[in-house]
């Protein structure tokens, strides 16, 4: 499995759902690092992915993206392919 980074806050509804879909998914372990708690890791997450929301989600090298894009990459039967490192 590829490693993930995901960038979360701790109260944000959809970081939570994010991780409970990649929990549903069977991964166990992922690099979380919570926005909230150190800006510059904030502006590094708006670096990198682009945006400014919460959750940031990234599977290897791949930009998932948010939430709502998790669940479409599920939805769409592509998520387990790539956590699969396909």
């Amino acid at each position: 499995m590829p490693p993930i980074t995901l960038y979360t806050t701790a109260t944000c509804p959809y970081c939570i759902r994010a991780k409970q879909l990649l929990a549903a998914r069977g991964v166990t372990e992922y690099e979380e690092i919570r926005v909230d708690l150190d800006p510059a890791e904030r502006v590094r997450m708006m670096e990198r992915s682009g945006r400014r929301t919460v959750p940031q989600i990234f599977i290897g090298a791949k930009h998932v993206g948010g939430c709502d894009d998790l669940m479409a990459l599920d939805a769409q039967g592509d998520l387990l392919p790539l956590l699969a490192g396909a």
